[in-house]
């Protein structure tokens, strides 16, 4: 198992050390049963501190600066937001009843969180506190995604089984596109020309025209060994050229890589148990994967296709985001 790190990706470039260094940033996991975020550092791949949050923190995010980290606190019905240098609480945002996941508007401040138990996308102000507004939506409001320009915010309703477009000057919801059983994630290309829905239950994920409001692809995985319900498609992330996407798919343990133009299935990765949440290292040189079962994260090499290390954190890794220190 190869160990990829910035000081050696530096020495392959000719880099001096110093350089490799300015390029250090942490990785941050809510772990959500013991109520804590594992913080590793991205040099090392190796935790280097664990601290308690609210309970059963999942959804993670950073700001723009990369100053803060926010977390949906979701038995505690808040979000919490942490300085990403010391890892102190800062402060508590108000946020509806079990909030999720959410998604930070392109202007940096404006919160749009999932509130399952409600119905809702409450809107807030990550500075001012201020909430901004409450969205009906459908039941069991999960994923949030938002467009590259800002014009819209989609939630993913798990039960209603659609992607909810919410124009972001109305707080209106202005079209709804059914997708298939279960939705989870709602994953914009970096363009702004596709919307990614994956379907836990439906074993699918829907290619959205963002504009016409209609599914034009669907993709399929099928796993040799592996039963077709232990076959659920969660986690999304795209890389920024748009040319290779990345599917958690749940119980069986593997990560789909997606050639992001034909939608053709490239490989399975194997990972670690019940692969939930995904996301990329500041360069995307690296895929980070939360294992929840098997309570640690997996990272995977983006180039090679190849996973590289698996790193035990606390109980049951939810979410995971990784922010560049300065």
């Amino acid at each position: 198992m190869r160990l990829l790190t910035a000081v050696s990706v530096a020495a392959l470039l000719g880099l001096s050390a110093g350089a490799a260094q300015a390029q250090s940033y942490k990785i941050f996991v809510s772990n959500e049963r013991d109520h804590t975020i594992s913080v590793l550092d991205g040099d090392s791949l190796e935790v280097i501190d664990t601290f308690e949050t609210g309970r059963r923190p999942r959804g993670i995010t950073k700001t723009p600066d990369n100053k803060w980290v926010l977390l949906c606190a979701s038995d505690d019905d808040h979000i919490e937001v942490y300085d990403a240098e010391t890892h102190e609480l800062v402060k508590t945002l108000p946020s509806g009843p079990d909030p999720e996941l959410f998604v930070l508007h392109t202007d940096g401040e404006t919160l749009y969180i999932a509130n399952e138990d409600d119905n809702l996308v409450t809107v807030i102000n990550i500075v001012s506190g201020e909430i901004l507004a409450e969205v009906p939506v459908g039941v069991e409001p999960e994923g949030m995604g938002v467009s590259p320009d800002g014009r819209y915010v989609v939630n993913t309703s798990e039960t209603t089984n659609m992607a909810h477009f919410i124009d972001t000057e109305s707080f209106e919801v202005v079209a709804n596109v059914l997708v298939d059983s279960r939705p989870r994630i709602a994953e914009y290309k970096s363009d702004g020309s596709e919307l990614w829905v994956s379907a836990e239950i439906g074993g699918t994920v829907s290619i959205i025209d963002p504009e016409a409001h209609e599914i034009t692809e669907k993709i399929t995985f099928e796993i040799s060994g592996v039963p077709q319900e232990a076959v659920q498609p969660v986690g999304v992330k795209i890389v920024e050229d748009g040319s290779l996407a990345f599917v958690a798919l749940g119980p069986s343990n593997r990560v789909a890589v997606v050639d992001g133009e034909s939608k053709e299935v490239l490989d399975y990765l194997l990972v670690g148990q019940r692969v939930w949440q995904l996301n990329f290292s500041p360069d995307e040189s690296l895929l980070f994967s939360t294992n929840g079962a098997s309570h640690d994260i997996s990272v995977i090499d983006v180039a090679e296709r190849e996973v590289i290390k698996s790193v035990g954190v606390g109980q049951y890794p939810w979410g995971v985001v990784a922010v560049p220190m300065e």
